[in-house]
């Protein structure tokens, strides 16, 4: 936990209370998958419940081949899984803190909800 100077303020954090830069450069890499409007669109969308690739597909607006690719990468970083039921495929989100992700821009930018 960080400390505070003797005037009250914040104090720099000690290098042992700092994330491993690994680990930064783990979330800034996975940040960066998230950071496209379909794929925040999908995750918003797979919060709510499993989905096919043409269900997310028509949700957003964007052909069955683009909403592959945004899952094969969001899965690629652990966010999503997948399960076949038969010959359909389900997306679910696996990673607990996508939920908390999406809260924040909720907050943030949450105005402009249609």
């Amino acid at each position: 936990m960080p400390t505070t100077t003797p005037d009250g303020g914040p104090a720099t954090p000690n290098a042992r209370d700092l994330i491993d830069l690994d680990a930064l450069g783990q979330a800034a890499e996975c940040l960066r998958t998230l950071a496209h409007p379909h794929r925040l669109r999908i995750v918003e969308l797979l919060l709510g419940g499993r989905y096919t690739v043409g269900e997310l597909a028509e949700s957003c607006g964007i052909p069955s081949h683009m909403a592959s690719e945004h899952l094969r990468l969001m899965q690629r970083c652990g966010f999503l899984a997948s399960e076949r039921e038969g010959r359909t495929v389900y997306y679910s989100v696996v990673e607990p803190h996508l939920a908390n992700i999406m809260n924040c821009i909720a907050d943030r930018f949450g105005g402009a909800r249609r």
